[in-house]
């Protein structure tokens, strides 16, 4: 599963380095004086945002992140070098919480925008700091202080303009494939898409982002299925593309479902702009097709869009709709 969208990692920044207690050793120079220089401040761990990363699969196999430390002061007033920041790179979306996974610390929204989690420790004062009027050669000198040490967790949540919705094998990895660059697996079973993908749909010189979200099913609040974690990209969705196979028994039970879920994990998901896609029309006849329409209509006030994945019509007039509902 090359999708990962929560990790536990350490991060150690570095500590600072020690100020030098140098005094000045020269030819016929009997008191030269003290001439010990700081030490170099410790490197810190900074998270950035980069635009072409979708997982944080790297920090399972890389766990534990130190940045350097600083160097020692030296004589001749010579200040150690400051230790290299460590920069980690994140996916735009991913959202940094403390130990208890529960208290959020900083969530990037913009590509570039970068988070100190680690600050460096500060270099230690020479003992040239330390000389005065009364103290001519003074043996006093400071330590480098530690840098700062946490362990974090990183959640990925996926920033689309447009989430798609709906059961397991309701067609919308087709439909993302159909209006999208996207290349999801699309198969005649359930839980096809093991994990969020993502497309841009261009339309009218206008591009929107749209997200493939795993089947929901029954319980999915509580974790059944592919659960909870899936539930968290919808948050992040503008609006809502609830994608239901217009062949089901029963679609408004399919659909009341899926809101279900959706109250249930968070109130606001319910609330998004929504856009009802009836799919797979081929398969019945045209008369069928509006009576259902027509019932349907009853039960929801969200716009209804009819289609096959098969119609370039249809696909564009979707493109246009969800270009809408993403301003």
């Amino acid at each position: 599963m090359k999708f990962l969208d929560q990790v536990k990692i350490y991060i150690k920044a570095g500590n600072g380095g020690d100020g030098s207690p140098s005094f000045r050793r020269e030819k016929f120079i009997e008191y030269g004086g003290p001439d010990g220089g700081d030490g170099g401040n410790g490197g810190s761990v900074i998270l950035r945002a980069e635009r072409n990363l979708n997982t944080l699969i790297d920090y399972r196999y890389q766990q534990h992140h130190k940045a350097k430390r600083g160097n020692n002061g030296s004589g001749q007033n010579r200040t150690g070098k400051s230790g290299d920041d460590l920069i980690l790179k994140v996916p735009l979306g991913t959202q940094v919480f403390e130990e208890d996974n529960k208290t959020l610390i900083f969530d990037f929204t913009e590509i570039g925008e970068e988070f100190v989690a680690a600050a460096g420790g500060k270099g230690g004062l020479g003992n040239t700091r330390f000389k005065s009027s009364t103290n001519r050669a003074p043996r006093k000198f400071t330590k480098g202080t530690s840098g700062e040490e946490f362990t974090i967790w990183l959640q990925l949540k996926t920033i689309a303009d447009v989430g798609i919705i709906g059961l397991p094998n309701a067609g919308k990895s087709s439909l993302l494939a159909a209006i999208t660059n996207a290349n999801p697996k699309i198969a005649n079973y359930q839980f096809t898409t093991l994990n969020p993908n993502l497309g841009v749909a261009s339309y009218d010189d206008k591009e929107v982002t749209i997200a493939d979200i795993p089947g929901l099913i029954e319980g999915a609040h509580k974790g059944t299925g592919l659960g909870i974690k899936f539930l968290k990209h919808v948050e992040r969705c503008k609006s809502l593309l609830h994608m239901i196979d217009i062949t089901n028994d029963d679609i408004k039970k399919s659909y009341n479902q899926v809101k279900k879920e959706l109250k249930k994990y968070s109130a606001k998901l319910s609330k998004k702009k929504e856009l009802i896609v009836l799919n797979k029309i081929d398969l019945i006849d045209e008369k069928k097709v509006r009576d259902i329409v027509n019932e349907f209509k009853k039960n929801t006030k969200s716009e209804i869009i009819t289609m096959s994945t098969l119609e370039k019509k249809t696909i564009s007039k979707i493109k246009a709709k969800l270009i809408s509902y993403a301003s």
